[in-house]
């Protein structure tokens, strides 16, 4: 019989031999422990190769992109390979199936962004370092003895920010995730896109405006920023719910396409798509009172993640009484709020983090993914465009790392996304 310090001797760092002999197993459906006639004539290998292999008494390999200190991705990140061992008590192991590349993701690495996670020892590193990525689909593959709400095969996302998504297989509590309720009909990518961006706009139209359901299809929202994810989402949720849409975009290298984004978005539900240089000219406010039938449909609601001249246009676009929620900063200028708006038409201005409120929220932050879902699966909410980029076990880190540092580069024609292919 092995003793456990043998067993963890074999798989640590210096690739101790066992009894003489170094091994390899590979685990079929039984997670027994080898025999000793079956350690003989194994090859030792710690790392994985076209396969991945499942150690004496269930440690499974993994491997993350990791930081120990603040940069830009290409300068910072690491691939670390680990083992993480069988769950017990509370504790689930997972595998991941898909995690996007937010812009906040990179803002973390580079240390400018408010939320900053831990840096730890606990995968095994010399020097005290964190998990990329906040957000991800993971699959259940193992529980603990005292697992309750979660069963092998399950998917599930994580509760708060800040746990570190960016790594083939995790360890964490029960406590820390969201199931998946129904995952007939859904996607890795509609999972692992859910808790943010469409939440975000979800919460935003819901919580910072009182609506008139009775006054459907005459009241509106603008916003800046529209092809965004959180843009996109908004669209489609404010067509489900009767509001109208006032979205601008970037305008593209060329008039076509332009022209061809702007259809885009038409296509999501959009009411109206202008360009930032049509919002800043001085025949946006004929168009707008045009728009809304000479001001009898109020625009109630602005939400803003560009910032500077393009929210101080949202806000004069809107109707006495209303409020204007800033949720990004993409041109890292301030927003601008003349007095007169705040004196003459009582406008109301406000943040919204999602990471925040999440953390205030969960069990609503859970209601809205569900809800969200939903709406997913009967073809009302549509997927957002990415670059996916294939993770297999043996993509080398240059590649990954490249697919990150492009992640705040110019125009791209879709959302980055890890995308986890296990050879199981």
């Amino acid at each position: 019989m092995l003793s456990n310090s043998l067993v963890r001797s074999a798989f640590g760092a210096s690739r101790s031999r066992v009894g003489g002999l170094s091994c390899r197993v590979r685990v079929s459906a039984s997670l027994t422990a080898p025999t000793q006639n079956q350690w003989q004539g194994f090859n030792c290998r710690h790392s994985l190769e076209s396969k991945r292999w499942i150690s004496v008494y269930g440690y499974t390999q993994a491997k993350a992109l990791v930081y120990s200190r603040y940069g830009e991705p290409k300068d910072v990140l690491q691939l670390h390979k680990h083992s993480i061992s069988a769950p017990h008590g509370t504790q689930v192991n997972l595998r991941l199936l898909a995690a996007p590349l937010n812009p906040a993701d990179v803002n973390q690495i580079q240390g400018v962004y408010p939320s900053k996670p831990p840096f730890e020892t606990s995968l095994g590193t010399q020097a005290p370092c964190a998990v990329a990525g906040n957000e991800g689909a993971f699959e259940v593959i193992a529980t603990g003895s005292h697992v309750t709400s979660l069963s092998k095969g399950d998917w599930v996302v994580m509760k708060q920010t800040g746990r570190g998504t960016w790594r083939t297989h995790a360890q964490m509590d029960e406590s820390q995730l969201i199931r998946i309720e129904n995952k007939e009909g859904l996607t890795p990518l509609q999972i692992s896109t859910v808790s943010v961006n469409p939440v975000t706009a979800y919460r935003m139209i819901k919580d910072f405006c009182d609506w008139d359901w009775m006054r459907a299809g005459e009241e509106w929202l603008v916003q800046n920023g529209a092809n965004s994810g959180v843009g996109r989402a908004t669209i489609q949720l404010a067509r489900e719910w009767g509001i109208k849409t006032l979205n601008v975009v970037r305008e593209r290298k060329t008039p076509e396409e332009t022209e061809k984004l702007k259809q885009e978005l038409r296509d999501l539900g959009a009411t109206a798509v202008v360009t930032e240089a049509e919002l800043l000219s001085g025949e946006f406010k004929n168009l707008v009172h045009d728009l809304t039938r000479k001001g009898r449909e109020p625009i109630r609601l602005a939400l803003n993640c560009v910032g500077g001249k393009s929210a101080t246009a949202l806000a004069k676009t809107l109707a006495p009484g209303s409020r204007l929620v800033t949720y990004g900063a993409m041109s890292k200028q301030p927003v601008a709020l003349p007095s007169g708006l705040l004196i003459f038409k009582d406008l109301a201005f406000h943040g919204f983090w999602v990471s925040k409120w999440g953390d205030k929220n969960p069990q609503l932050k859970e209601n809205t993914i569900n809800d969200v879902l939903q709406l997913t699966r009967t073809g009302k909410f549509k997927d957002i465009p990415v670059e996916e980029l294939k993770w297999r076990w043996d993509t080398e880190c240059a590649e990954l790392v490249g697919g990150v540092q492009e992640t705040l580069s110019g125009f791209r024609s879709g959302k980055g996304l890890l995308r986890y292919e296990a050879e199981e």
